[in-house]
Parts: C-alpha cells; structure tokens; sequence
C-alpha cells in the first residue's frame, strides 16, 4: 500500500474517533442548557470533521498514485514480455536458418540396402502384407528366447510346448 494512503486512513480514523470527544461534551451541555460550551464544542467537532476529510483527500490523491503506479509497472512488464517473445522467435528463426543451410546429418543407403528394399517392393507386388518390415520378418521364424536373472539367454528345450490362454 502507498505510503500517502496509509498516512491519510490512519490520520482520518484517528480524527473520527477524536470528533467523538467533543461531541460527547456538546451533548452533555445540550443536557445542562449551556449554549456557550455547546458552541465551542460544535466548533472543535467541525475542526477534526474538517482534518478528517483533509486526511480523506489525501487517501485519494494516495490511491490514485497507487493506480498510476500499477499500469505503468503492468505496461513494462508487458513490454519485457514482449520483447522477451521477440527475442526467442529470432533465435529459434536463426536455428531453423541453421538446419536448413545443410549443417544437418545425410543419409547414404548402401547397395545391400538398396538390394533389400528392391525385395521388399517385389514382396509388395507379390500380396505380402508390406506393413512388417523384413527384420520383424526374420525375428518371427527365430525360436523364442527365456532369459535368466544373470542376463544369459536360455533356449527352451525343444520339446516344450508354450501356450497362452486370454
């Protein structure tokens, strides 16, 4: 909170609270009948009643500070963010710049590769399902493979019948 804010709801509650005094004091001389002390006591309630309205103007003048302050802290935050925004849209331009101007890896298929994929477009032509690759192939006509707890791969006897029911 804004110093002034502060200074001027501390200083109107102080002076509301001191209005109650010589109020308290007008109201008893009303009792009594005594004109002149009720005089000087409405002259001292409307003393604090008027500090306390000048404390009032200062709360507002301090609010309104306050507000100023805060748009412009929210405008440069905005701005920071913005340019923050600028900032990683040029560098990750300049990184696309840099995959496309050929610092990037090539890939060269080998005569065997070519070779293999030939087969697989044969296969395709053929009616073979295309869709598993000629290494998934191979692995499928493999016997299965059990290993142990040490990392050690154990073929199942071959007599060994392994079923799974769903």
């Amino acid at each position: 909170m804004h110093a002034k804010t502060m200074e001027g709801l501390a200083g109107a509650s102080m002076n509301m609270k001191m209005m109650n005094t010589p109020f308290r004091v007008y109201q008893e001389a009303e009792r009594r009948g005594d004109t002149s002390v009720m005089e000087r006591a409405m002259g001292y309630v409307g003393e604090t009643a008027d500090k306390a309205e000048d404390y009032q103007k200062k709360v507002e003048k301090g609010m309104k500070e306050e507000a100023k302050e805060a748009r412009e802290k929210a405008k440069s935050e905005q701005e920071n963010a913005i340019r923050k925004r600028k900032e990683e849209r040029g560098e990750q331009e300049k990184r696309i710049a840099e995959s496309r101007n050929g610092n990037t890896d090539t890939v060269s298929i080998s005569e065997n590769g070519k070779a293999i994929l030939g087969e697989r477009s044969d296969l395709a032509q053929a009616g073979t399902d295309s869709s598993i690759p000629v290494e998934t192939a191979d692995v499928v006509k493999t016997e299965p493979v059990i290993y142990t707890k040490t990392g050690e791969a154990a073929r199942p006897e071959s007599g060994t019948n392994i079923s799974v029911s769903a």
